[in-house]
């Protein structure tokens, strides 16, 4: 899924305009003032419930539906989306490792923006949309363990396979208790190449016999403590096939390809193959 933020003044009023650009389907999420600080509303609820209820969901007989919950962020929602959306349209928030849009008198990027700042206007007529959809198709996506579960069980060979094996590597806060704190880590990898690479090991570790689909994705930029960073997603015949592939596959990205790690920590700030 490809996300994007656009904020500032009208920023309902260029969604709009962008989403008639889209190819696919397309999310929109409007975020209310805060709404990133302790939980995200996802719709204006309309229907009166109970108090203890989570969500609600009002299903027409076409199958179009409007809801209300509550989620855990804007983070949660961009999770629980991906797999099923090409597009993310966020209004109002922005967030690392999602481009934005900004509106604003001031030209040019502010620092108290998350993200990369794809574009800026004074108001939606400064917004090359064409220009803006393809730096957006261009952009990092937004890939989750559940986006590629979902695209290796739809494999030719799912009928086949009794077994997904998943590996997902998280930012770890510390190693040891007396440890100081890693904030974020971030990542740099060289453009192209390191997708290749990933490419023909995935191919490669595909061609084992009992091995139907094997799906690799490393994020980049900035990532917090607790997030996800890379995951690892393999279809096979049995499990035996499936936790020996997954386990090779994570082994041979780390040695294979060509990402960087800087970490911060509350006392410092490093390049970690410096260290190793």
């Amino acid at each position: 899924m490809q996300p994007i933020s656009i904020v500032g003044p009208d920023a309902t009023a260029l969604a709009g305009d962008l989403v008639e650009r889209l190819d696919g389907r397309v999310a929109v999420v409007e975020c209310a003032q805060g709404a990133a600080d302790g939980g995200a509303t996802a719709s204006e609820a309309t229907t009166t419930v109970a108090a203890d209820t989570k969500t609600t969901i009002s299903l027409a007989g076409d199958g179009a539906w409007t809801g209300s919950g509550t989620v855990g962020g804007v983070d949660d929602i961009l999770d629980r989306l991906a797999p099923d959306h090409d597009y993310l349209v966020a209004v109002g928030e922005s967030r690392l490792r999602v481009p934005v849009v900004l509106l604003s008198d001031n030209a040019g990027p502010r620092d108290d923006v998350p993200g990369t700042v794809l574009t800026t206007g004074a108001s939606p007529r400064d917004i090359d949309l064409d220009a803006l959809v393809t730096d957006l198709d261009a952009a990092e996506p937004w890939i989750t363990r559940e986006t590629l579960v979902r695209r290796v069980e739809a494999s030719p060979h799912a009928d086949r396979a009794g077994a997904i094996a998943t590996f997902t590597g998280r930012v770890r806060a510390r190693d040891a208790p007396d440890d100081d704190q890693t904030t974020h880590l971030a990542f740099e990898k060289y453009e192209g190449v390191a997708a290749d690479r990933m490419d023909a090991i995935a191919a490669e570790l595909t061609d084992r016999e009992g091995v139907f689909e094997v799906r690799m994705h490393h994020r980049t930029g900035v990532i917090e403590a607790g997030e996800d960073i890379v995951f690892v997603v393999v279809l096979a015949g049995h499990r035996r096939e499936a936790f020996r592939t997954v386990e090779d596959g994570i082994d041979r990205l780390k040695d294979e390809v060509p990402i960087f790690k800087k970490e911060t920590t509350e006392a410092e700030e490093f390049w970690v193959h410096h260290r190793e």
